[in-house]
C-alpha cells in the first residue's frame, strides 16, 4: 500500500489529496524584457524607478480595461498605452505615434501633440493614485478615484500599458487589487486566454 501512496504522491505532487493543480495564470505587471536600459523594476514588477520607460506584460485585448498608478515620489513620468515599437529609452512618450500618455506636468500627448490637458487644479501630486481606462479608442485619466473628463484618441495597433520615469520619479502599478473600483465596464487586464 505504501508503495501505492508514493507513487500518487510523486505524480499528483499536493500531499496526497488527489487534486491536480492547475496552471495558474501570469501575473500582470512591468515586462523586464520590455523596459530602458537605465530603468529599475522592483517590488515583483510593481515599482520603476531610474530613467527611461517600462511596458506592461499584457496587450490590452479586451474591451474595456483600467489599472492604476501611485506616484511614491514626483519627478518626470508618464503613463499610458504604447505598442511595442515605442522607444523605452527616449522620454518623454508621447512625441510619436507609437505612445499616447499623461506627462506629470497635466499635458496628454500622442504623435508630438498634445491632446487633452488635466485641469490646473488636478495636476497629480505626490502620493495620489491615477487611473487610467482604455477602450480602443480614448484614453481616459481619473484621479484619485474621480473621473477627469480629459479623453485623448489617436493610437493605433496593439498597446500595452506604459510608465516612464526621470528624476528621481517612483510609481506603482496596480493591474489589479485596485485602489479605487474601476468606472462600470471597465476592468483589470486578462490575458488573451482569460477572456475567451
Amino acid at each position: 500500500m505504501s508503495s501505492v501512496l508514493g507513487c500518487c504522491l510523486r505524480w499528483c505532487g499536493d500531499g496526497g489529496s488527489g487534486h491536480v493543480p492547475l496552471k495558474e495564470m501570469p501575473a500582470v505587471q512591468l515586462d523586464t524584457h520590455h523596459m530602458g536600459t537605465d530603468v529599475v523594476i522592483v517590488k515583483s514588477g510593481r515599482r520603476i524607478c531610474g530613467t527611461g520607460g517600462c511596458l506592461a506584460n499584457a496587450p490590452l485585448h479586451q474591451n474595456k480595461s483600467y489599472f492604476e498608478f501611485k506616484i511614491q515620489s514626483s519627478g518626470v513620468w508618464g503613463i499610458g498605452v504604447a505598442t511595442q515599437k515605442v522607444n523605452l529609452n527616449q522620454i518623454p512618450f508621447g512625441r510619436d505615434v507609437h505612445s499616447l500618455v499623461l506627462r506629470h506636468d497635466g499635458s496628454v500627448c500622442h504623435n508630438n501633440e498634445e491632446k487633452n490637458r488635466l485641469p490646473a487644479n488636478s495636476i497629480p501630486q505626490e502620493g495620489d493614485i491615477v487611473g487610467i481606462t482604455y477602450d480602443h479608442v480614448e484614453l481616459n485619466m481619473f484621479l484619485n478615484g474621480k473621473n477627469m473628463h480629459c479623453p485623448a484618441s489617436g493610437i493605433r495597433g496593439t498597446v500595452f500599458p506604459v510608465v516612464y520615469v526621470d528624476d528621481s520619479a517612483i510609481l506603482d502599478c496596480q493591474f489589479s487589487e485596485f485602489y479605487y473600483t474601476p468606472p462600470q465596464g471597465f476592468e483589470k487586464i486578462l490575458f488573451e486566454q482569460q477572456i475567451f
